[in-house]
């Protein structure tokens, strides 16, 4: 039948399966694991033996043959529920998965034996051909399952104890898969499939052989997740769809006659748009996770899962979908729903509805901090069934809920959102697909994550208020230069109001007046182009401006005042680039607090010096002097003054924030008792001017000398 090939591939298979199986049973059959080993050995090699035999002699019969494989089969698929009992130890809930496996393997294994027995010795057709290599594909599809799920489920340091035999295992089902499948493709087993099948057989002994030497000291340990028999009960329903559609679309076709074709085409398109309607159906996977959770399983819950889960929803940075709707969902998947609303503490001292999903909420949605339902969750960590509550009120002290909650249709848990001790929020979950048993599992699960999002709640507010602040500050900020600069110009109306009288007929009087009027005017229309476009920067505005010039005229301009300012020498001019109005304000600043820091017998002298590209205004005067502690602290820090409540505090401030946006800075020595020195560094307009003045100029380490003398 035959070519002499397949008898040297399978006295092979025979010997070394043979020589495996003495080998594990005279020295290790201390596990469980070993001992099936044995076994699935001894019957491999008998059923290479036999197949040898029937090439050589034509003995024993097919029928024979036929129940053999089937024996050797189930001996393979033994060793895996043998390492599925070791790896998973004394779980309760792996009884259930072992129950149910098992109890599909046994199934499948039963009927295949009883049709070869029935065949055997009542000598009648059962089943015909393509019916048994359809049971045969069956056990091969359960062993490669089974050989996946433990491999899936095995710990990643438990695994290089079962590798070799999962491997093993692994190739003798999926090659028997192919040939048994290329067979019922084309009508007959391939002898290029048949004749190499006893050599991969042989060839996969050593990885038995060394797999039991190395772990004979080393525990098998595995567990299977919820998501992992979820899946795979999903293949094996779906497979076994796929072969009842085939055995069906096969009668249709036969039984139709001539709409065979048709109705076979039809009865195809219907069953597979069903089986994906299922597969997709959200309904039906929430009720395939809870029966799997309730009869496989001792907790509820894959906590590794459901806390991964968590910290990538927790982490997710992004407004969309808004927090309070994230947590919602977060909330109600822990109990297989989809609907929820939930409500925040308000500034009212009420608790507002922030977002709803999937659920119609009253009117009227508003919880009063005063109700029952609020004054009930202060005093104690529950979580209201209403389905429970709707039962029996008694069970809750007859508590009365809010018409926000009780009015909302669907609604099933009320959960307490808590800040620390502090009730932050509530938190509603709609009733869900399936029906869920609670216990205190559930609870608890519940309450940490219900706690853990009211922390990101409360974060997410707490850094809204914030942002809210900083805007009300600047605000506050533009108003209080506004403030600053208008005082300046009121102080000098007030001033050309105080002297009109004694003046009005004085031209140089008149002609002050006219030009004081006018650069108030100037000046708070530039207050009002600000107010209207705060955060314009113009660089149109930066024009080259004579420095020198620009102090003389701030000297003429602040001479009414005690002690009068005056410049030392005649220096060069000194070009620079900034906004007039501006750079003279600033300046203009300076001067002023000289004075008023200085009594009126005191000295204020202005001194202008070129360096290195630079020029460098001193404002050196003789009055109070500051000590280094409030230079460093509080000088050119905004709203502290030592004014009292008369200063703004923002002058030296806002004087050096505008500097440093031209490229220079303000730098103060100061000693107290004996005055102060400012140090205005701008960098020049045209750096030609510098290689210039370098040769009547001193060098920028010795520019600083005016203080020393001030001191």
């Amino acid at each position: 039948m035959f070519s002499n090939m397949d008898v040297l591939s399978y006295s092979l298979a025979s010997i070394t399966f043979g020589l495996l199986a003495v080998l594990v049973a005279t020295r290790y059959l201390r596990r469980g694991v070993d001992r099936a080993l044995a076994l699935a050995a001894t019957v491999t090699a008998i059923w290479a033996g036999s197949l040898v035999s029937q090439s050589l002699w034509g003995h024993p019969g097919f029928n024979i043959r036929y129940l053999i494989e089937l024996v050797r089969d189930a001996a393979w698929i033994y060793l895996l529920f043998a390492l599925l009992k070791d790896g998973l130890g004394e779980k309760k809930l792996t009884d259930k998965v072992k129950q149910v496996l098992g109890a599909s393997a046994a199934t499948l294994l039963v009927v295949l034996l009883g049709i070869g027995l029935a065949e055997h010795f009542a000598e009648v057709s059962v089943a015909t051909g393509k019916v048994k290599l359809l049971g045969q594909i069956g056990l091969t599809l359960l062993g490669l399952s089974l050989v996946e799920q433990i491999w899936r489920n095995s710990p990643s340091f438990g695994r290089s104890s079962i590798k070799y035999i999962c491997i093993g295992v692994a190739t003798i089902f999926a090659f028997d898969f192919f040939m048994y499948a290329d067979a019922l493709l084309f009508g007959h087993v391939a002898d290029s499939f048949w004749n190499a099948r006893g050599f991969v057989n042989a060839l996969l002994t050593p990885l038995f052989a060394v797999n039991v030497i190395n772990t004979r000291k080393q525990p098998v340990d595995f567990q299977l997740s919820r998501s992992a028999v979820f899946h795979a009960g999903t293949l094996v329903f779906a497979g076994g769809y796929l072969l009842f559609l085939a055995l069906g679309g096969y009668y249709v076709r036969v039984v139709g006659g001539d709409w065979g074709d048709a109705l076979q085409v039809l009865f195809f398109t219907i069953s597979l748009v069903f089986l994906v309607t299922l597969l997709l159906s959200r309904r039906i996977r929430s009720k395939l996770m809870v029966l799997i959770s309730q009869n496989f399983f001792d907790y509820k819950y894959d906590y590794r899962e459901e806390w991964l889960k968590m910290t990538r929803e927790l982490a997710d940075l992004r407004d969309d979908p808004p927090l309070p709707e994230r947590v919602i969902r977060m909330l109600a998947s822990l109990v297989e729903s989809n609907a929820g609303a939930i409500w925040l503490i308000g500034e009212q001292d009420a608790y507002i509805l922030k977002s709803a999903i999937n659920l119609t909420t009253p009117k009227h949605t508003m919880i009063d901090s005063d109700s029952e339902l609020v004054r009930f969750f202060k005093d104690r960590e529950w979580i209201v069934d209403l389905h429970e509550y709707k039962a029996d009120p008694v069970s809750y002290n007859l508590l009365e809920i809010p018409d926000a909650i009780a009015k909302t249709a669907d609604g099933w848990l009320i959960i307490p959102l808590y800040l620390g001790n502090e009730l932050y929020g509530l938190a509603l979950v709609g009733t869900p697909y399936a029906r869920v048993e609670l216990n205190w599992e559930n609870f608890d699960l519940i309450k940490v994550v219900a706690r853990q999002t009211t922390n990101l709640l409360a974060q997410a507010d707490a850094q809204n208020r914030l942002s809210r602040a900083m805007q009300f500050e600047a605000v506050s900020k533009a108003s209080a230069f506004m403030v600053h600069d208008l005082k300046t110009v009121i102080a000098q109306l007030s001033l050309l109001v105080k002297n009109a009288p004694k003046h009005r007929n004085n031209p140089a009087f008149i002609d002050d007046m006219i030009n004081t009027t006018e650069h108030a005017v100037r000046k708070m229309s530039n207050l009002v182009d600000h107010i209207r476009k705060p955060a314009t920067e113009d660089d149109s505005k930066l024009t080259p401006i004579n420095l020198t010039q620009l102090v003389e005229q701030l000297i003429l301009q602040h001479q009414h005042r005690l002690p009068a300012p005056h410049l030392d020498g005649e220096p060069m001019d000194a070009m620079v680039k900034a906004d007039q109005e501006q750079l003279r304000s600033v300046l203009g600043h300076l001067i002023q607090n000289a004075q008023d820091a200085t009594p009126p017998d005191g000295e204020i002298t202005l001194t202008l010096k070129i360096a290195r590209g630079n020029v460098v205004l001193f404002i050196q005067d003789t009055g109070t002097g500051m000590t280094e502690e409030f230079i460093s602290d509080q000088l050119f820090k905004p709203f502290a003054s030592t004014k009292g409540l008369t200063g703004m505090g923002i002058g030296a401030y806002q004087a050096r924030e505008y500097i440093q946006k031209l490229g220079g800075n303000i730098d103060v020595t100061s000693e107290p008792g004996l005055g102060s020195c400012f140090s205005v560094r701008i960098p020049l307009a045209d750096s030609s001017q510098t290689k210039i003045t370098e040769q009547v100029q001193r060098p920028v380490s010795d520019i600083y000398e005016p203080t020393q003398s001030a001191n």
